[in-house]
């Protein structure tokens, strides 16, 4: 019997865009969570006394900015060498898009397989062979399973790759894959990287992406690390997921409805808090609320979402202090049905929005007419993934909730004024 632990999308050091634009982020913790998810990651390994660890690609998050990157790298994985735990890994996406890590001269403990064809490292004491190809550009959009060896006799196999498998939303359709083919291949353990969200894919042989080690950003919810694997004597395999995250991207969703005054609504509020909290008690957490439902405060809120925004990270701080940062509050709430709506240009224009948004033909069409806009924005705006996605529906319908009540107050409060 022995154990493993199988990690990736590790993205250390990710610049995590736009995070000095929010209002009152704790941006050096915030910066600093890859690393120590990776410190954590690396303290699993030698406190459960892991054979050796995979890596299924995008250790790196691009190019570096300098090298105090690499010798962060270098300093963790040298402590798994002192404790006789080697490292395999492939280059994903993001590892093959920087120049300076293809000259980074690695711990004899780490071993990176080659771009140009899939090989094969054997631990004889084991009885394991670890097949792997690393990318050879920032995109490779072709299937590399074809390439990896049949199964080594009388070996617990394990097939390292990064992939989008048969695709995954919001990742771009790198290494495509079947199920049938990694199947054919008669490996015992498929460790895949890409995909961000924890997945298994197939039971018998284990197909499975272990996620990322670290949320990045509010799409990136609840708790991320890696996966131990245990391999009896008979070569069946026990999967034990670890959190490794010290940063915990969450929504919250919080039922509006019936409420009456601003403490009732705060209430509710700090009830849903508190359950985040006791989920997630030894990280930050990082809270994206969205307040819902038809309301008589409705237009109370709509007419002054900056107040209420402040109101709740008042409450939080009230309740939690420095362990939750409300990321984002959404006004999603309904006037009680039968409510009037403001007359005139107003009226139609929220009568609009309801209608597009209510309408997935007409939310496709209105992104297919944003493509110029894409054209014109530069590229820093739109590698931020949560702020722009033009041809997602789903994406511009959240956009259209968020912009509503930020035109509504300066619509309403513009007819005020005259």
């Amino acid at each position: 019997m022995f154990k493993f632990i199988h990690a990736a999308d590790i993205h250390l050091d990710s610049p995590l865009l736009k995070l000095d634009g929010y209002e009152g982020a704790p941006v050096a913790e915030i910066r600093g969570a890859t690393r120590r998810a990776f410190e954590n990651l690396v303290r699993t390994a030698i406190d459960e006394a892991a054979a050796f660890v995979v890596i299924a690609g995008d250790l790196f998050d691009g190019n570096w900015k300098d090298y105090n990157t690499g010798l962060y790298l270098v300093s963790q994985l040298s402590k798994l060498r002192e404790a006789g735990i080697s490292v395999f890994m492939v280059a994903g996406n993001h590892d093959a898009a920087s120049v300076i890590t293809r000259s980074l001269r690695l711990p004899e403990n780490v071993h990176l397989f080659p771009t140009d064809r899939a090989a094969t490292h054997r631990i004889d004491r084991l009885n394991v062979a670890i097949h792997g190809r690393s990318f050879s550009a920032p995109a490779v959009t072709v299937d590399l399973s074809p390439s990896y060896p049949p199964a080594a006799p009388g070996c617990f196999n394990i097939g390292l790759l990064h992939t989008c498998a048969t695709g995954r939303e919001g990742h771009a359709p790198y290494a495509p894959c079947t199920i049938e083919g990694l199947r054919e291949k008669g490996y015992d353990y498929w460790a895949l990287g890409h995909v961000h969200r924890r997945e298994v894919l197939c039971d018998v042989p284990a197909v499975v992406f272990s996620g990322n080690t670290q949320g990045r950003h509010a799409r990136e919810t609840g708790p991320k690390g890696c996966l131990l694997v245990t391999v009896d004597d008979a070569a069946r395999t026990i999967i034990d997921f670890r959190p490794l995250d010290v940063v915990r991207w969450e929504t919250v969703t919080v039922d509006a409805s019936a409420t009456e005054s601003g403490f009732d609504l705060l209430d509710r509020f700090r009830e849903c808090l508190l359950v985040k909290i006791e989920g997630n008690p030894d990280v930050l957490t990082v809270l994206r609320v969205s307040l819902e439902g038809e309301t008589a405060l409705h237009d109370t809120i709509l007419s002054d979402p900056e107040r209420w925004m402040h109101e709740i990270r008042a409450a939080a701080v009230d309740e939690a202090g420095e362990r939750v940062w409300i990321e984002k509050v959404m006004f999603r709430t309904r006037p009680p049905a039968g409510g009037a709506k403001p007359e005139g240009a107003v009226g139609e224009l929220l009568d609009l929005i309801e209608e597009l948004a209510a309408d997935p033909a007409a939310l496709s069409r209105f992104s297919a007419e944003l493509a110029d806009l894409d054209k014109k924005l530069p590229r820093e705006f739109k590698e931020a993934a949560e702020t722009w996605r033009p041809n997602d529906p789903t994406r511009i319908n959240e956009l259209l909730a968020d912009a509503r009540p930020l035109l509504m107050r300066r619509l309403l409060h513009g007819r005020e004024r005259r």
